[in-house]
């Protein structure tokens, strides 16, 4: 998943996630933004190098995972198109497929919800190289599938998701007892 802070993309991966670790059929991981930056790209700051730098971290241990007959939802930002088409390369050359779900909530939207604060930080200038505010978010072209979560609730957004992974061969239909 990719989008912008406070988009929801990792609420939808969560949830996703859950919703495949309960149906057993492999082993899934959740690789959040978040985390991410904190265990695996600690010193990483937000220069345009840094951000790719953590990318192509997550698409490789994405790929690793893969690799091993493993599931890894991932949710970093991504701001950049290169970047997220490397993470796609890494998946490829292991033989792994790759989906993306870019949620496309607009900034408005992520800054009322603004949780953390960074946006009210970066309007008021005390932090710099906030994604959507004085740092591009390059919106993908070669999603695979777009959610908005403005009007939607989480569970729709997972059902989305979901389904898009079943109607296109990546899970199979759920059985209804």
């Amino acid at each position: 998943c990719t989008g912008l802070s406070g988009s929801g993309k990792s609420t939808i991966a969560r949830g996703v996630t859950d919703a495949l670790r309960e149906a057993g059929e492999r082993t899934v991981t959740l690789l959040d933004g978040d985390v991410v930056r904190r265990e695996l790209s600690a010193g990483l700051g937000f220069s345009k190098a840094d951000r790719d730098r953590n990318i192509r971290r997550v698409g490789w241990v994405a790929a690793e995972i893969a690799k091993h007959r493993g599931v890894a939802i991932c949710c970093p930002i991504a701001p950049y198109a290169a970047a997220r088409a490397e993470a796609r390369e890494a998946a490829r050359v292991v033989g792994a497929g790759f989906v993306l779900v870019w949620v496309s909530t607009p900034l408005e939207v992520c800054e009322q919800r603004d949780r953390k604060g960074l946006y009210a930080k970066a309007r008021a200038g005390t932090i710099t190289g906030m994604t959507g505010i004085d740092d591009p978010y390059e919106e993908p072209t070669d999603a695979d599938l777009v959610i908005d979560t403005t009007h939607i609730s989480v569970e729709q957004a997972v059902e989305r998701v979901l389904t898009h992974l079943t109607d296109n061969g990546w899970l199979e239909p759920r059985r209804i007892a």
